[in-house]
């Protein structure tokens, strides 16, 4: 071999080496993962961590799982607020005929007609975190995407047109239907335009204030609304039913028009000053605010680097990983004011921060565990939400869309975020205050509440009384949940010394055992005056949420042991392992379940729905843990995908199917959320050779927590042996508070279990 092939040789893989050695976690996430199979909050959109702005593509109507889906070639508008329950204000280019019509593709359920969506070459559809960028065929124009956590950057790039315009919509198709009824926008002078939009949802109105600066002056203000029809040559429009404006402009080719947002729930002196903090000192450079929300995301997804495992495997993981931070929101403004539950503004201390999304429905599974492990601070702001919530208008809250009360999925699982992080030493909070307010939420009946929606537990008065709620009352699994949130709240009172709370909601805590069916062995629905439903069935979902009674029967996660012993060990493990065996045939999902739960469906274990999600976990605590590592190992690589067609087999809810997945291939699951005093982690086999996380040390005592796996391999998924800093573990559990510590923790994996 000559020198100059051998040099040349050298030179090539020297090459391939710095190529992959420069492969950042942000570089692995691929955002079109699952937006095939999504709800209106998942999609390809723009954002930066916790962000209010989502900003994106949407191609459908009002319909549910709205929004955006991939496999659709068309834009119907790029919107802004893309929250549960929530949405606001759509904006698009459009060169082509003259119409304010906003109906997607699928326009028929609207009737047919021209519109100002576009066609796009879906080979130019380009994402990657904090970035978004297509071209619309039909309008001939680049759109290029970026966003703030309350702003939005938008960069059209126009061919040679007369009279193009950008369409500024108001009302618009989303997944919940929402019902505009104020709205106006205004002309401040020749590259500003201001307003809001106030829209009716499920739990509450609320108002969208904002303000769109354009980087060129425009030619004319024109619009429309449903009292007027298109209108010409204005300076403001107004109507409760539909109102909508575009501005006009001549371009060159090549000509980039840019245009910002600013946004705000307070009012419109709010979204100025969110638009002149987190844009202003950016003037127009539309790239360095793009390379900025990338470099914010890089820096939170390297909080874990990974090593090891497939290609595929890491693009999960950091997609996942992305998913846990991308789908919640901020929505206090940049000088610390909010608008409460009852439209009040309210001011935050320095510092704080309000947040917001959908419920925190079996959270304590995923993405607690997750947010505590990385992320200390964010747990802690979540408190502070609680407690700023409490403090105003005397409740806490499951899932503060755009901070109103809900009450969704008829539970209080906020109780156990707040008790998990007082558990793991996370209390940058009054903890004074801290106590009544999850107190008042377990001893006081909830109740709607004024201009907003529930607060509390609807129903608890009489599962206190009769010791479960009835199924001609409400749904079964209510009793699950507030039993759940009792043995949360007994260990605060343990912790604090409060012997009398401790004892009464321990003893609460024990009320599942009155819908135990001794003869059936399930949860079984029973009415007000104690009768057993007829005609029990337990693959039925009628009387529970998004589940049926052979799924519910195993949540109890604060007393396995309990439901051990009523079924008996050798029961347990024979019908959850015939469950299992029966799930993954059908990938361990249920979508026709998810969609007709009334009908009976023969369906066991769903990890596409959250009250299933700790079931792979369940034969830790019945003496059978390689198969826990098992399933566990199964569900992360035939359930999880990595396509637009098949990235979650369900409703990926904001980030709880990611973080999962993040937490499962690093080996870890907390049964109890992290709300035992003794703060239990189950463990299993991980994913990747190597792992290594990176922790906050002004919350933890330790720096840096590596987790090595030994002869790891895809057929290698049993664990043979696990040490922590060079102890032998006995059982495939560890505490949280030693994993913080940091160190080293290795597991020994082989191809047969270890028994």
């Amino acid at each position: 071999m000559s020198i100059k092939l051998r040099f040349l040789i050298l030179y090539f893989f020297a090459l391939i080496h710095f190529g992959c050695s420069h492969i950042q976690p942000v570089d692995y996430v691929d955002v079109f993962i699952g937006t095939s199979n999504s709800r209106w909050m998942l999609g390809p959109y723009a954002c930066v961590p916790f962000g209010m702005v989502q900003l994106g593509p949407d191609n459908q109507g009002d319909v549910w799982m709205g929004g955006y889906e991939y496999s659709i070639n068309n834009v119907r508008a790029f919107s802004h607020i893309h929250a549960w329950t929530m949405s606001g204000l759509a904006i698009m280019p459009a060169s082509q005929d003259l119409t304010v019509k906003d109906s997607p593709v699928d326009a028929s359920y609207r009737g047919a007609g021209a519109s100002y969506h576009s066609r796009i070459e879906k080979h130019t559809e380009k994402a990657y975190p904090g970035y978004y960028s297509v071209y619309l065929y039909d309008a001939s124009v680049k759109a290029e995407l970026t966003a703030t956590t309350r702003c939005g950057f938008h960069r059209y790039t126009f061919e040679e047109l007369e009279n193009t315009r950008i369409m500024i919509d108001l009302e618009f198709p989303d997944e919940y239907q929402s019902i505009l009824k104020d709205a106006q926008i205004t002309k401040v002078d020749s590259q500003t335009l201001e307003g809001f939009a106030t829209s009716q949802t499920y739990y509450g109105d609320y108002t969208l204030y904002f303000v769109i600066e354009l980087s060129k002056p425009f030619k004319t203000l024109q619009g429309w609304s449903a009292g007027k029809g298109v209108v010409t040559e204005v300076d403001s429009l107004r109507d409760s039913i539909d109102v909508g404006a575009f501005v006009t402009f001549d371009t060159e080719e090549g000509e980039e028009i840019l245009l910002k947002t600013g946004l705000s729930l307070v009012d419109l002196e709010g979204a100025r000053r969110n638009l002149e903090a987190e844009l202003g000192p950016y003037e127009w450079d539309f790239d360095a605010v793009a390379k900025n929300a990338k470099q914010e995301w890089n820096k939170l997804l390297s909080k874990v680097k990974v090593e090891g495992g497939t290609e595929e495997d890491k693009t999960k993981f950091y997609t996942n990983l992305y998913r846990s931070y991308a789908q919640k929101q901020t929505w206090s403004d940049v000088d610390g004011r909010y608008r409460d539950p009852m439209e009040r503004i309210q001011q935050l201390p320095a510092g704080g921060v309000m947040y917001g999304g959908d419920a925190f429905w079996n959270s304590y599974w995923n993405l607690n565990g997750l947010w505590s492990l990385l992320t200390p601070e964010v747990m802690n702001n979540w408190v502070g939400t609680q407690l700023e919530l409490f403090d105003k208008t005397g409740w806490t809250n499951n899932g503060p869309t755009g901070l109103e009360h809900t009450g969704v999925m008829e539970v209080s699982h906020e109780v156990a975020l707040m008790v998990a992080a007082y558990m793991k030493g996370i209390r940058n909070y009054d903890q004074g205050l801290f106590y009544r307010a999850i107190k008042n939420t377990m001893s006081r009946q909830g109740g709607r509440q004024p201009m907003s929606g529930l607060a509390g537990m609807d129903h608890l008065n009489i599962y206190t009384r009769l010791g479960y709620v009835p199924f001609d009352v409400s749904r079964t699994d209510r009793t699950l949940n507030y039993a759940f949130s009792d043995y949360c709240f007994a260990q605060l009172a343990k912790a604090y010394g409060n012997q009398q709370d401790y004892d009464f909601h321990i003893e609460r805590s024990n009320n599942w055992k009155n819908l135990w069916h001794p003869d059936f062995r399930f949860i079984t629905p029973k009415d007000s005056a104690g009768n057993w439903i007829e005609n029990f069935s337990p693959f039925s979902g009628y009387s529970f949420s998004e589940g049926n009674a052979w799924q519910y029967s195993w949540y109890i996660p604060h007393d396995i042991p309990g439901l051990v012993e009523l079924l008996g060990r050798d029961s347990f493990n024979a019908r959850l392992e015939y469950g299992f065996q029966q799930a993954e045939i059908k990938g361990f999902a249920a979508h026709a379940f998810d969609r007709s739960r009334k009908t009976i469906h023969e369906y066991y274990i769903n990890h596409g729905n959250q009250a299933n999600m700790q079931a792979a976990f369940l034969f830790n605590y019945a003496g059978k843990p390689w198969l826990t590592q098992e399933y566990s190992r199964k569900m992360l690589d035939v359930f999880y995908g990595s396509t637009p067609y098949h990235g979650w087999d369900g409703d990926e809810d904001e980030g709880q199917m990611g973080a999962w997945y993040v937490m499962s291939a690093m080996g870890l699951f907390e049964m109890t959320g992290g709300t035992s005093p003794d703060l239990p982690v189950d463990l299993t086999s991980p994913l990747f050779d190597k792992i290594t996380l990176t922790l906050d040390t002004s919350y933890y005592a330790g720096a840096q927590l590596i987790i090595e796996t030994r002869n790891n391999a895809k057929e290698n998924v049993y664990i043979q042996k696990i040490s922590l800093n060079g102890k032998a573990l006995d059982q495939p559990r560890v505490s949280f508070e030693d994993l913080v510590k940091g160190g080293h923790l290795i597991f020994d994996l082989g191809p047969r279990p270890h028994q």
